[in-house]
């Protein structure tokens, strides 16, 4: 049985994520899992058209879907991107919001987030800000974002039901959540959860109708949760047989 610590897991996490930031070309990772191979984020739902709009940077071959085309963003809206790594999703959302719009993209790697304040400063993405924290304690104040997105991220939160409280705090009446994450299908066995298995978007997925609760108790309603079995082909890259046990999702609910 694994005795990891909380602290010895988010520290995983955060190293993880801060060696993806720093490494010049997409991905770059050491863990598997949560970190794809080049050309990987045309089968998460991405178009090319949307990948030649952003900065090559942006893109560090993360993420398990696109929750931009789930979110059905308007223009003029707030969009509040958890986990925001180095700005795709928060890039494609400004285009979508425009300039009557913001995007807020919140990271708890300083190496992100200073990857992503300098692919803004470079290309201009006036009405998009980066903010360094966690999700579990976001700096955002209540009532002033229309729409949550988030890419493979919640996964790896050691508290989701504050993840989910605190989404809801910010959330104005009526906004609402569109996030892709990995979901269980079934239980990891033991001998798969490792230190690494915590950064690489495995040890921390959740049952479906686990999520489905947590929301619930958050206090969102119209709760939509559509597994993917078609990411089943790029899980394969992530870990051996892993695909037996987690799946990509869409996850959508409205405050």
């Amino acid at each position: 049985m694994n005795t990891f610590t909380q602290e010895q897991k988010k520290d995983a996490i955060a190293q993880n994520y801060a060696r993806i930031a720093s490494n010049d070309d997409s991905c770059g990772c050491t863990a598997s899992g949560c970190c794809n191979s080049d050309g990987i984020s045309l089968n998460l739902g991405y178009s090319e058209e949307q990948l030649n709009s952003i900065p090559k940077e942006a893109d560090k071959g993360l993420g398990c879907g696109n929750p931009t085309a789930i979110a059905l963003l308007k223009k003029g809206e707030v969009v509040l991107d958890l986990g925001s790594g180095a700005g795709l999703d928060c890039f494609l959302a400004s285009r979508e919001v425009g300039e009557n719009g913001k995007v807020i993209g919140v990271d708890m790697t300083r190496e992100m987030i200073a990857k992503a304040r300098s692919n803004k400063d470079k290309n201009g993405y006036d009405n998009v800000d980066f903010r360094l924290g966690e999700i579990e304690n976001l700096p955002v104040a209540d009532d002033s974002v229309d729409v949550i997105i988030s890419n493979c991220v919640i996964n790896l939160s050691l508290d989701k039901q504050r993840v989910f409280d605190e989404a809801f705090r910010v959330l104005k009446n009526g906004g609402r959540l569109a996030i892709s994450d990995i979901v269980l299908t079934k239980q990891i066995p033991s001998h798969m959860i490792t230190l690494d298995s915590y950064g690489a978007c495995i040890a921390g997925a959740s049952f479906i109708d686990d999520l489905e609760l947590l929301l619930k108790k958050s206090g969102f309603k119209n709760i939509n949760i559509i597994p993917k079995t078609e990411s089943k082909k790029f899980l394969k890259e992530w870990s051996e047989n892993i695909e037996d046990y987690i799946v990509s999702a869409n996850i959508e609910a409205v405050k």
